[in-house]
């Protein structure tokens, strides 16, 4: 279905449906979504033309003497909210935003995403992304505390989440958004939702829309939803796992290795993978924006990665081969297991995209396979094999992103300059807040 003809389905489900408000869907630099309505009445307009918002009023967008700011709704994006009556009806798009010369605007993350993948398309690949959600229920936002005491995967009368569960994909389902499957994860009233895969664009929409839906649900509930990489000191931290594999315009995924008896993977997944092995640090600011990231990774715990290593159903590794299936060629795929679901999904598709073709361009070769946890050996001796341990801090994830003209390069300055100023800030407010561990460790003995 080509642009036009997407317009027209859409229009004409607005007056079917008897749709009365048009909800505008966008995201910020840091990944939060954000959204104002129209009129049915003025959605051809939008479309032709954009429709004018102050994106001062956004932070990382423009400042107040540039405030101007369009916002053109992608007709593939349309979805009704099945949350919202039947009658006098609403609808989402997703936009992108635009600079009132129509030109796409540099702080757009979704259009950091998409030039991206034009230039992977130039290349000859299309990337695809499946996607794994973790999340905690929690009685409020201001509570930390397990609702069950379930682990993983188990099938037991207290898993009290189980209808939640069924009720957000059946809600994700109405929206269009593939839901493979969901699971109580291994925390306490930790859960997870893995997404059917889909080109990096509608799979980072995807994601956008089943947070959304998440939080929605169990608000709805009377309990919060938690996206927070580690909200728990002594249970399991969160994820958002990455399935990503290159298909080219024939539809062959690009990532089998049919020469690959052991990990049945191609040179060319193998170059990918190495580039964001080689990039690992400067990406980490990316795929783990937060202070809290960082309590995840340094606590590392068998299954979540603490250096920039790959390894065959590895868990501990930063990129996991997952098992391949005899006869499954268009499943060859990698896991990218560091990213944490605060992390913005354009971005983070955007930037492990670049690092992965860097790696091809130059013909870059694999470390060592991680074949255990490595959790024992030092620095100094992971990188003796050739493995670079990621960053500990947010502090020092921001000195690789801060120096690293590649991440200039695929972000835009506008982004990367926000983002490093945003974060440094965030640093330096949680450096100059006193914790409940100082006051235990040091006040008496001072």
């Amino acid at each position: 279905m080509d642009l036009q003809q997407n317009i027209d389905f859409v229009l004409r489900t607005v007056e079917e449906r008897d749709i009365r408000f048009v909800r505008l869907w966008f995201t910020d630099v840091l990944g939060r979504l954000k959204s104002f309505a129209i009129a049915p009445e003025d959605l051809e307009v939008a479309f032709e033309e954009g429709i004018g918002f102050d994106g001062s009023a956004i932070e990382g967008f423009t400042t107040p003497d540039e405030s101007d700011m369009l916002a053109f709704p992608d007709p593939s994006t349309f979805q009704v909210l099945p949350w919202r009556p039947s009658h006098d009806g609403v609808a989402c798009i997703f936009c992108d935003v635009c600079t009132p010369d129509r030109k796409p605007f540099a702080g757009d993350p979704r259009e950091c995403l998409r030039r991206m993948f034009k230039k992977a398309e130039k290349d000859g690949y299309i990337m695809n992304v499946g996607t794994e959600l973790e999340f905690y229920y929690f009685p409020d936002e201001s509570t930390p505390e397990p609702l069950d005491d379930v682990r993983y995967f188990d099938l037991t009368p207290s898993d009290s989440a189980r209808d939640l569960r069924r009720s957000t994909v059946l809600m994700l389902e109405k929206m269009s958004v593939p839901v493979e499957y969901t699971f109580h994860s291994s925390g306490r009233s930790q859960h997870g939702i893995s997404l059917r895969h889909a080109e990096a664009l509608s799979m980072s929409d995807a994601i956008m829309t089943a947070k959304h839906v998440i939080r929605l649900e169990a608000f709805e509930a009377g309990i919060h939803a938690s996206f927070m990489p580690k909200p728990i000191a002594k249970e399991p931290s969160s994820a958002m796992f990455l399935h990503q594999s290159l298909f080219d315009k024939s539809g062959n995924n690009v990532f089998w290795g049919e020469d690959d008896p052991e990990y049945h993977l191609s040179p060319i997944a193998k170059s990918y993978m190495a580039g964001i092995l080689a990039h690992a640090n400067e990406i980490s600011a990316i795929t783990n924006p937060t202070v809290n990231s960082y309590k995840r990774l340094v606590t590392g715990g068998g299954s979540v990665p603490t250096c920039a290593s790959w390894g065959l159903r590895n868990r501990s590794a930063m990129i996991r081969i997952p098992i391949y299936k005899p006869g499954k060629h268009q499943s060859s795929r990698i896991e990218l297991r560091t990213p944490d679901p605060m992390a913005n999904p354009y971005l983070t598709n955007a930037v492990t995209l670049a690092a992965g073709l860097d790696g091809i361009k130059r013909g870059l070769t694999l470390p060592e396979e991680a074949t255990s946890a490595l959790t024992s050996l030092s620095d100094a001796e992971l990188r003796r094999h050739g493995i670079q341990p990621l960053p500990r801090s947010l502090a020092e994830a921001l000195d690789y992103f801060e120096n690293s003209d590649f991440m200039r390069e695929t972000l835009g300055e506008h982004i990367h300059g926000f983002f490093l100023k945003k974060k440094r800030g965030e640093w330096e407010k949680y450096s100059s807040t006193i914790t409940e561990w100082e006051i235990k460790h040091y006040l008496a003995n001072s």
